[in-house]
């Protein structure tokens, strides 16, 4: 069965428990991932988000339109196949994490940045055992060792539907300290995308902003708010889905 088939070939899409998770059925067929792998989810509530992505297509397909449906298929085709080499791409972001290039000024623009990411640098010491160092201006400064081997350690402990999540949090940031307060509740995931936009904010309030940056900017928000959902939906556990 292709899961990408041009048109609607099915009735009912439904959730039915399997030994390893969930499975989406449609008209009791089950769903298959773009690589043929069978579309098992993690939890009861990702397997209802798929099933009503299913659910609310018209007569043509639309994959645009089901993006956890996407995420869950590169979970099971890309991350878990790789699941080492994400990990290394993704740990990677603590040596030239955001949150430690500084600006030298001006005055302004310094105070946001220590405003908004000295807290959370001091989470990631209190809470992820990681001191990162501060770096002023953009040459690259080497972290310490133990708090990379710290940060790593935590990435590596992320299945396959958790990684997929994590790395768009690391990625679309750029900060590997917001995708782990992300994940770990320390805050909501649209203050946090504004955290990674303290340098853009900041110029913008200066200079203004152009449409083209301004649809851009809303584009990688979105993804990143689905990545934080996305990692919701991943958990065994019920959890709360309006973070």
């Amino acid at each position: 069965m292709s899961e990408w088939a041009a048109k609607r070939f099915w009735t009912d899409a439904s959730v039915e428990a399997d030994e390893d998770g969930f499975a989406v059925r449609l008209d009791g067929r089950p769903v298959k991932t773009p690589a043929k792998t069978p579309l098992i989810l993690p939890s009861r509530a990702m397997a209802d988000a798929i099933a009503a992505e299913w659910q609310a297509q018209g007569e043509q397909i639309n994959p645009l339109s089901m993006p956890v449906t996407r995420s869950a298929n590169a979970a099971l085709d890309k991350t878990g196949p790789q699941h080492a080499e994400v990990v290394d791409l993704i740990a990677a972001y603590g040596e030239t994490d955001l949150l430690c290039y500084r600006a030298e000024s001006p005055s302004g623009l310094v105070g946001a940045q220590n405003a908004a990411w000295n807290p959370l640098l001091d989470w990631a010491d209190a809470t992820l055992g990681a001191r990162l160092t501060l770096v002023s201006g953009v040459m690259f400064q080497q972290q310490d060792a133990k708090a990379i081997a710290s940060l790593a350690a935590q990435v590596r402990a992320l299945d396959a539907f958790e990684l997929t999540a994590f790395h768009d949090l690391v990625s679309l940031s750029g900060s590997l300290i917001i995708g782990f307060a992300a994940i770990k509740d320390h805050m909501a995931a649209e203050p946090l995308w504004h955290v990674s936009r303290v340098d853009e904010d900041w110029q913008i309030a200066q200079w203004g902003e152009d449409d083209e940056a301004a649809e851009l900017a809303e584009t990688k928000r979105q993804a990143f708010l689905h990545a934080d959902r996305f990692y919701r939906l991943s958990q065994k556990a019920d959890v709360s889905l309006n973070h």
